[in-house]
């Protein structure tokens, strides 16, 4: 059986910064080639971009998270320097709990290095890259610098496979990089020496996958000798992968650099999604990680795909610098509602997927599924019911700044106020009524759907849960 990619699923936030603020701002904008980057919420960061894009991959196979034998993650931009952050991305998709878990980053080439790797496991496996890059204000990294997720379904009998690959690297220090307890990104930006630390590992890489030809195939060839219809390249900006001698019009065929911005280790696999969509059959993907190495597949097929790339909302350059967190004063002390850790972790699958409980002895679904029946008020042992993500607000009203525990502060001031609603959830035969922060504005009979969000950080744990957004947003 050939063993490829079976689904695919992508993501970005919705706020998009035009170029034109930047310009505005600073009398300049240094990413040639990018018109716009996303932005992510307050509340969002890899793991939950990686959670979207995760969720739309299994949804266009008709897959479930409970069916996968492997889960890999890959992120330069984790929300933690150091910690495992499969098991709460298993957890939010119903992984099992002994499935194999792999974390990739460091370089931008990590979530095509993943990808490949998961070709070699046994199973069902779920490949995802979210990044989230930064760099000073001034610096032409922060000017590119965007958010994005892309997911993928490995298995057997797949629509798409990788026809052939190739490694390379040569030590080309210096040319992009982040130091040890920054966020930020730095380069020497030494003239001719970045431009060739890119331009030589790709062209080289390429080369290596010569021999590989389709019969009959009127693609672009490139210069290995490979042909293909679609090119997805490592883009910092939106300039250096047209130096690469690849096909032009091939590589603007799937690029989202132009919208998104640097995506970093998810720049290429989006790229792949955007094929994927497309339609095109010969893809060639080349990630370029800092140091310099490069890793370039040809994937032949198409696979089915979910995406929500689309922008609804333009920040101006001060709501953006509001959103980094570039602008905010620092929170209160004192008056949270403490949650310990443990505590928190034993009510994850009410947290993560709105686990519920049906009581055997009246049919009733319960949330949380503990204690008595709230309806018979029976003691029993509560059947698992997973609600439906999407439901209807029966309640709403908006917190504005000061109305809300001092957990929530840091999120308001890069934000604004939000909204909080009762939301309803079918949950099989039954349905249950939850409390649940809203992304966005929301009015009683709207649709709403649960997505995953950050809750607030405390004794510096990010704690993760559901919140809604507008169906359509």
């Amino acid at each position: 059986m050939t063993r490829g990619i079976r689904a695919a699923g992508a993501y970005a936030p919705a706020s998009r910064v035009p170029a034109a603020a930047f310009e505005d701002a600073w009398g300049r904008f240094d990413a040639p080639g990018v018109e716009s980057t996303a932005v992510p919420d307050a509340d969002e960061d890899a793991l939950t971009m990686a959670v979207e894009a995760a969720r739309r991959a299994l949804s266009a196979a008709d897959a479930a998270g409970s069916d996968l034998a492997s889960v890999a993650f890959a992120t330069t931009t984790p929300p933690l320097a150091e910690e495992d952050l499969t098991p709460r991305l298993g957890s939010y998709l119903d992984a099992p709990d002994d499935a194999t878990t792999r974390m990739y980053g460091g370089h931008t080439r990590a979530g095509v290095d993943a990808l490949l790797d998961a070709l070699d496991r046994n199973g069902p496996a779920l490949v995802v890259a979210a990044d989230c890059p930064v760099g000073e204000p001034d610096d032409r990294r922060e000017h590119a610098a965007g958010a994005g997720a892309a997911a993928f379904l490995v298995g057997a009998d797949a629509p798409a496979t990788v026809e052939a690959s190739a490694s390379v690297s040569a030590p080309r220090p210096g040319t992009r990089f982040r130091r040890a307890g920054s966020t930020a990104l730095e380069g020497l930006d030494v003239g001719t020496y970045g431009r060739e630390a890119f331009v030589e590992p790709v062209e080289a890489a390429v080369d290596a996958l010569e021999g590989v030809h389709a019969d009959g195939d009127d693609g672009r060839r490139g210069s290995g000798g490979v042909t293909y219809d679609a090119a997805a390249v490592q883009a910092p900006d939106g300039k250096r992968p047209y130096r690469t001698g690849l096909d032009a019009e091939a590589v603007a065929a799937v690029e989202t650099v132009s919208e998104l911005g640097d995506t970093a280790a998810a720049s290429v696999p989006l790229g792949l999604a955007r094929a994927f969509e497309a339609g095109h059959e010969r893809t060639v993907a080349v990630a370029w990680g800092s140091g310099a190495g490069v890793t370039a597949a040809l994937v032949t097929g198409s696979a089915p795909v979910e995406t929500s790339l689309s922008a609804d909302r333009t920040l101006d350059y001060p709501a953006y610098l509001r959103r980094r967190g570039d602008v905010v004063g620092t929170s209160p002390d004192g008056g949270a509602a403490h949650v310990p850790v443990p505590t928190w972790r034993r009510s994850l699958e009410q947290r993560h997927r709105h686990v519920a409980g049906r009581c055997p002895e009246c049919g009733h679904v319960a949330f949380p599924p503990a204690g008595a029946c709230p309806d018979c008020a029976a003691l029993v042992a509560f059947r698992p019911v997973e609600p439906a993500r999407t439901g209807t607000v029966e309640a709403a009203t908006t917190i504005g700044r000061g109305g809300a525990p001092p957990e929530f502060a840091d999120q308001q001031a890069k934000q604004g106020a939000f909204g909080v609603a009762i939301v309803t959830f079918d949950a099989g035969e039954g349905a249950v009524s939850l409390p649940i922060q809203v992304v966005g504005e929301a009015e009683v009979a709207d649709r709403v759907r649960a997505v995953p969000r950050r809750i607030y950080v405390e004794e510096g744990v990010p704690r993760y849960g559901l919140k809604a957004v507008p169906v359509g947003q």
